[in-house]
C-alpha cells in the first residue's frame, strides 16, 4: 500500500536499517514484515510510530527492545531525517521527523492535485458494485438512501485506488411483489371508476398507488371497456412498473447516483437462465429433490443448511434467481463482486457465498457490505410517517429537505453496520455543529481567503517556488501531518469498504483548519492599523504569508479530493 511522501521516506529508512543490520549479521530474518507507520496517540510521543521490532521478536528470538536498538543504530541519514528517535518498551519506535520533510508534503499535494492520495492497488482488477436494487413497487425510502450513498462511496473509493469499477442496479421485476403491485393499482383504478372493490390482502397502500391509478386512466381510455379484468390488471401492473422504475431513476439522479447498468430479474426467467443454472447444479450433484421440492446443497460450502430453490408448486424461490444472477456476474469476468444489502440480509451471505464456491471461485470473490437502519429525528422526536406513502419517509423527501450533500454526508458519517440517527434539524444548520457544513465551509473559507489575497495583489507562489522552511509552528506542522495521512486514509477506506473513515478524517482536518484560521494571521492587515486595534500576535513576513497560502491551498485540495471521492460537492462560497 502506497503512503504519503514522508511515510515513504521513513519506511525506506527503516528498511535500510533492517537490510544494514542483516548484512552485519545482527539480524537473521529472511523476509521483513510489512512496515506500517501510525500516528502516536499523543503528539509528544512523536510524529510516527513503528512496531516492526515487536513483529520481528519471534523470528529473531530476541527481546523487541534489543531489536529496536539495532534498528536505530543502523538508521541511514538519521541526522537528515529525524529530530528525535525514541525506543519505548516493549519495543515501540517513536519517530519525530524533521520539519523539512513535512514541508515536502505540500509540494506533493500541489503537483498531484486531484490525483493526490490515489493509488494503483487494484490495477488490472474489475469490480462490480451492486447496490440499492429496491423492488420497483414504490418510492425509495430513507434506508435505500443510505444504501445508495454507501454503494456509490464504495465504488468511488475503489475507483480511486485503481480498480475498474462498474455500478449496477438489480431490478426485482418478477415474482409475487410485482403481481401485488398490479393488483393494488387495479383496485385503486376500480375505486376511481366508481366500482366496488376488495383491496388485495398484503397490497401496497399509500397515496402514490392512487396517483398511479389516476395517471393510467388517460392512456387506457375507452380500450379499458374491452379488456377482461385479468388483462386490465396486467395493464395496470406494466404501467405501474414503468412509472415506479422511472421515479426511482429520477430520485437517484437527484441524489447524484448513476449506474452503468440496470439488470432485470425478469430477463433471467425469460431467457431460461434460472432453469439452466438449476440444471447445471443438478448435473453436478449440487441439487436434490426432497418432498417434491428442489434443494441446493449449500451446506457443502459452509452454509448452516441446504436451501430450497424450487418449491413443491413449481415456483422458483428468490434464491434461484439470485443464483442465476450471480452466475451471470461471474461470467462477465469480474474479479470481485460487492453487494450492498440491508442488514436484515445478514443470514443470506453464507448461501450466496456458497453459490460462488459452487461455481469454482473462493467465497471471498463475493463481499457483502451491510447497511443498517436509519432513524430520522426532528426536534428530537422520531419521524416515521409520510403523507405520500402512509408508512415510511422517502429518500426524496429527505433530499428535498436537507439537500443531497448533507444527506450523503450524514448517511456516511457512521459505520454502515451500525444504526444511524439522522437529525434533520442539524443537517440544515449553517453552523459548526453541522458536520457537512463544517467541512464544506472549510473549503469555502479558503476559497474566500485566496480571492482576497488576489484582489490585494498578495503573492501566492507555486509550492515549488515558495520558501516553505518558515513553516515551523506546531500548528502548521500539525496541519501538514494531517494532510500527509490522507493517502493512507483513502486507501484503507477503500480496502475495508468503509466510507465513514473518510468522513471522520475530513471532520478532523476541517477542525484543524478552523482552529488554525482563528488562531493565526494568514494575510497581513489591510492598510494601516486602526486606532485601538490590538497588535498582531505574530510577525507576518511576505515569505510567511506566501508559505501559509501554500499550506491553505494544500488543505483545500485535500478537502476537495476527500469530498469528491464521497460524491459530495466542495463549494467555493457558502
Amino acid at each position: 500500500m502506497s503512503q504519503g511522501v514522508v511515510q515513504e521516506m521513513v519506511a525506506t529508512a527503516l528498511r535500510g536499517a533492517l537490510d544494514g543490520a542483516k548484512k552485519k549479521g545482527q539480524l537473521k530474518t529472511e523476509a521483513w514484515p510489512a512496515l506500517t507507520l501510525d500516528a502516536p496517540k499523543r503528539p509528544e510521543w512523536g510524529d510516527l510510530a513503528s512496531t516492526v521490532a515487536m513483529s520481528l521478536a519471534a523470528s529473531e528470538q530476541r527481546a523487541p527492545h534489543d531489536i529496536a536498538q539495532i534498528i536505530v543504530e543502523n538508521l541511514p541519514r538519521r541526522e537528515q531525517l529525524f529530530e528525535r528517535v525514541e525506543i519505548v518498551r516493549p519495543g515501540f519506535l517513536n519517530l519525530t521527523v524533521k520539519p523539512a520533510l513535512w514541508q515536502e508534503v505540500l509540494r506533493e499535494i500541489e503537483s498531484q492535485g486531484a490525483a493526490y492520495g490515489k493509488a494503483d492497488l487494484g490495477r488490472g482488477r474489475r469490480v462490480l458494485v451492486e447496490y440499492v436494487s429496491a423492488n420497483p413497487t414504490g418510492p425509495l425510502h430513507v434506508g435505500h438512501g443510505r444504501g445508495a450513498a454507501v454503494g456509490q462511496a464504495v465504488a468511488r473509493l475503489l475507483d480511486a485506488v485503481g480498480y475498474e469499477v462498474a455500478g449496477e442496479y438489480y431490478v426485482n421485476d418478477a415474482g409475487r411483489q410485482m403481481k401485488l403491485l398490479g393488483a393494488s393499482v387495479y383496485a385503486r383504478y376500480q375505486e376511481l371508476s366508481g366500482q366496488p372493490v376488495e383491496f388485495p390482502e398484503d397490497g401496497y397502500h399509500g397515496a402514490y398507488i392512487t396517483a398511479v391509478a389516476e395517471r393510467i386512466k388517460q392512456p387506457l381510455g375507452d380500450t379499458a371497456n374491452g379488456l377482461a379484468p385479468a388483462e386490465l390488471e396486467e395493464q395496470c401492473r406494466l404501467f405501474a412498473y414503468r412509472e415506479m422504475l422511472a421515479e426511482i431513476r429520477e430520485d437517484l439522479n437527484s441524489f447524484g447516483i448513476e449506474f452503468q447498468s440496470w439488470f432485470s430479474e425478469a430477463s433471467l426467467l425469460e431467457s431460461k437462465a434460472v432453469e439452466q443454472v438449476l440444471d447445471e447444479l443438478k448435473s453436478r450433484g449440487l441439487l436434490f429433490e426432497q418432498e417434491g421440492a428442489w434443494w441446493f446443497r449449500s451446506s457443502a460450502f459452509g452454509d448452516e443448511k441446504d436451501r430450497v430453490v424450487k418449491k413443491q408448486d413449481g415456483e422458483y424461490t428468490y434464491l434461484a434467481s439470485d443464483i442465476a444472477y450471480h452466475r451471470d456476474k461471474l461470467r462477465r469476468g469480474y474479479d470481485l463482486l460487492i453487494d450492498v444489502w440491508g442488514a436484515d440480509h445478514h443470514g443470506y451471505i453464507p448461501r450466496m457465498q456458497a453459490v460462488v464456491q459452487a461455481y469454482g471461485h473462493p467465497k471471498e470473490r463475493l463481499h457483502v457490505v451491510l447497511v443498517q437502519l436509519v432513524k430520522l429525528l426532528r426536534a428530537g422526536v422520531e419521524v416515521k410517517m409520510s403523507k405520500r406513502t402512509g408508512s415510511f419517509v422517502t429518500m426524496r423527501e429527505v433530499i428535498d429537505e436537507v439537500g443531497a450533500d448533507a444527506a450523503k454526508f450524514f448517511f456516511l458519517m457512521r459505520d454502515s453496520r451500525t444504526h444511524l440517527d439522522f437529525d434533520l434539524d442539524l443537517a440544515k444548520q449553517r453552523s459548526a455543529d453541522n458536520p457537512v457544513y463544517y467541512v464544506q465551509y472549510a473549503h469555502a473559507r479558503i476559497s474566500s481567503l485566496l480571492r482576497v489575497a488576489g484582489t490585494r495583489g498578495i503573492d501566492c507562489p507555486p509550492a515549488a517556488d515558495a520558501d516553505l522552511s518558515v513553516l515551523t509552528d506546531p500548528d502548521e506542522l500539525g496541519l501538514i501531518r494531517k494532510l500527509s495521512a490522507y493517502p493512507d486514509i483513502l486507501q484503507t477506506s477503500a480496502s475495508a469498504f468503509e466510507p465513514h473513515r473518510m468522513t471522520y478524517y475530513l471532520q478532523q482536518l476541517a477542525a484543524l483548519l478552523h482552529t488554525f484560521y482563528n488562531k493565526h494571521r494568514i494575510l497581513p492587515p489591510a492598510g494601516l492599523q486602526e486606532a485601538g486595534e490590538a497588535e498582531p500576535v505574530e510577525e507576518l513576513t511576505p515569505k510567511k504569508t506566501a508559505a501559509r497560502l501554500v499550506l491553505m491551498r494544500g488543505v483545500q485540495q485535500v478537502i476537495r479530493n476527500g469530498l469528491s471521492v464521497l460524491g459530495i460537492s466542495a463549494p467555493e462560497q457558502m
